[in-house]
Order: C-alpha cells, then sequence, then structure tokens
C-alpha cells in the first residue's frame, strides 16, 4: 500500500515550482525590489533618516523568501550597494553615510522574519504584526549603533532621530503585511484545496 503525501509550504517562496534557478531568482529579485522601494523616499529636515518603503520591503521579503533566501538577497543588496549600485535610499551606495547601520539590520531582521515565517507566523494576523514589530525592532537596533558610530549621536538622540519618527509609520506598514501575508496564504490555501 503506498501512500501520497503532500508537503505544505514553509514560506511563500516555495509556493513557486522550482528548485535553484528558483530560488537565486527570488533572491536576485527580493535585492531589486528593496532598492527599488528606496527610491521611495522622503527626506526628513531634522534627521538624516529618510522615510522610505525600506523597512516594509525587507521584512515582506524575509517573510515571504524565508531565513536563509531573506539573508542572501539582503546580502546581496547590501553587498552591490557597498560595491557602488546606488540602490540605497535617495540613490546613495558605499557605506559612509548615516543610516547605514539600518541596511545592515536589514540582514539580520530578514532572517529573524525568515525564519518566523517558516514556522508560520506570517498565516494569521496577530503573529504577523508580532513578527513584523520584531524585524522592525532588530532594524532599530542596527540603525541606532549606526547613527551613533557613524552620525556621532549619542543615544538618546539616535533614539529621538532615528527611532520616533517612524513609529506611526511602521506601525500602519506592519496592520498593511497583517492583512497581506495571511491573505496571501489564505488564496493559495484555498486555491490548493479546490
Amino acid at each position: 500500500m503506498s501512500s501520497v503525501t503532500s508537503v505544505s509550504p514553509r514560506t511563500l517562496a516555495d509556493v513557486v515550482p522550482g528548485g535553484l534557478v528558483r530560488s537565486i531568482a527570488l533572491v536576485i529579485g527580493g535585492a531589486i525590489f528593496v532598492g527599488l522601494t528606496a527610491q521611495v523616499s522622503i527626506p526628513l529636515p531634522f534627521t538624516p533618516v529618510p522615510l522610505t518603503l525600506q523597512t516594509f520591503s525587507v521584512l515582506l521579503v524575509g517573510a515571504a523568501l524565508g531565513s536563509v533566501r531573506g539573508v542572501s538577497s539582503m546580502a546581496l543588496y547590501l553587498l552591490a550597494g557597498v560595491a557602488g549600485v546606488p540602490w540605497f535610499a535617495n540613490h546613495q551606495s558605499g557605506w559612509a553615510f548615516a543610516s547605514f547601520g539600518y541596511i545592515l539590520g536589514f540582514v539580520a531582521a530578514a532572517w529573524l522574519v525568515g525564519r518566523l515565517a517558516e514556522r508560520g507566523a506570517d498565516r494569521r494576523v496577530v503573529p504577523t504584526i508580532g513578527m513584523m514589530a520584531l524585524g522592525n525592532l532588530v532594524i532599530y537596533v542596527f540603525g541606532i549603533a549606526g547613527l551613533m558610530v557613524l552620525a556621532d549621536m549619542s543615544f538618546g538622540k539616535a533614539l529621538t532621530l532615528g527611532v520616533l519618527p517612524f513609529l506611526i509609520g511602521d506601525a500602519i506598514k506592519m496592520l498593511l503585511a497583517a492583512v497581506l501575508l495571511p491573505g496571501t496564504w489564505k488564496l493559495i490555501n484555498s486555491r490548493r484545496s479546490s
């Protein structure tokens, strides 16, 4: 007697058919997606950190690709930008600018969010909000450290200028992800069962 078992995809990327070629394409696509969303940038006069869509896209890439592909995608984004691709916010490249710490945080946040998504945290609203909040926290930790080192700010000033102005926008992005990610899984599961 033989039985056929269906393995559930661990991440949204696992829904896409293919193996290594698929993974490479998704890693490159994730880096390009973040590079494009970085260009949606609004400079704020009181802080060296612009308002962008990057954090949202980084966390979506991590959740969709999983820990390994998410880290790979953000490492590609980081390394290409350091090598001269002008796809950081405001068309910057290199590493010697105040908000570079956030970009370092993208790599760690993509791993964390990807790992949580692999465990199903992106399939229901409340866990998705928690996953996105933790990812944002990681980005902020690296961002504050970067501001302290690269912009010579005290911890208090880095917190005031590098986190507080972005909390409302990040809360909105978390709510959007809480609709988008579980909604996508619901759609996929309904198509798989029909």
